[in-house]
């Protein structure tokens, strides 16, 4: 008691815990709201894996704002469904997507379409 009230403690006597402050910005409120904006955010942009750009320059498959542009809706189609790999094709091409990734796995044209089975696919998308 006398050391309390002196100020002097004793050297092995334990100790409170300091209770560090969280830096502004990290409470629940914070991360909710961070959450939040996510959410309304745009999902990730499409991207052409190495081996689906090297397919398309060999097929010459050629890549336009608009053909991304319905792949990116077809993928978000697909999302909404639980689709994890799906087949996205129009009449002259094909697109191997890996929905959670938004990434575009390989293309194949029209006459490889007739000679293929596709496999480890869950959905398929007509562009």
């Amino acid at each position: 008691m006398i050391q309390r009230v002196s100020g002097l403690q004793r050297r092995d006597a334990p100790q409170a815990p300091v209770q560090q402050r969280k830096p502004a910005g990290t409470g629940f409120g914070a991360v909710l709201q961070q959450e939040l904006e996510k959410a309304e955010q745009p999902s990730q942009s499409l991207a052409f894996s190495k081996h689906a750009i090297s397919r398309a320059q060999e097929r010459g498959i050629e890549v336009t704002p608009d053909l991304m542009d319905q792949l990116a809706g077809s993928v978000i189609r697909a999302q909404a469904k639980g689709a994890t790999n799906i087949l996205a094709m129009d009449g002259s091409k094909a697109f191997i997507i890996n929905v959670p990734n938004a990434k575009v796995i390989t293309t194949i044209t029209q006459e490889e379409m007739r000679e293929n089975i596709f496999t480890n696919i869950d959905g398929a998308v007509f562009l």
